[in-house]
């Protein structure tokens, strides 16, 4: 399959998420050319000893969103992985708030891609975060 064909078929359900998606509480629902959105909520689980949403929170999500939007854009034979990324907190995040992370594929070429993504709030669009990466463009083992 291609990236594009691979993410869209874990988006309807005919391959399992990654349990990490589980275990942070998000899920695919978006995946287009170039296009990758989660969304999720975090939970009393995915809080720091403030009783704040953990910043690995965001940047699992983040990463998550990145990572998936370079995927679509890859043909069959081909993976990435993440070689470095960004991510800018503007504000807390409560939980229990539903939030998108919308991934934007910038570049995508034979051994790198670039992505750019945001965290809003599903209902009112407020900004919590925003983040950038580098991936490597891998061929994968026959």
């Amino acid at each position: 399959m291609s990236g594009l064909e691979y993410m869209q078929a874990m988006r309807d359900g005919h391959l399992p998420p990654p349990p990490i998606a589980t275990f942070m509480g998000f899920r695919l629902t978006e995946a287009e050319d170039g296009h990758a959105v989660f969304e999720g909520a975090s939970s009393h689980e995915h809080t720091n000893p403030m009783g704040t949403t953990h910043g690995g929170w965001y940047g699992t999500l983040l990463d998550s969103a990145l990572g998936c939007a370079v995927m679509t854009k890859l043909p069959k034979g081909k993976a990435y992985t993440t070689l470095e990324y960004k991510v800018n907190l503007v504000r807390a995040i409560p939980t229990g708030i539903l939030a998108h992370a919308v991934g934007t594929a910038q570049h995508v070429g034979r051994s790198t891609g670039v992505a750019t993504a945001e965290l809003r709030g599903a209902d009112d669009g407020r900004l919590y975060a925003t983040a950038s990466t580098t991936c490597i463009v891998m061929a994968l083992p026959d």
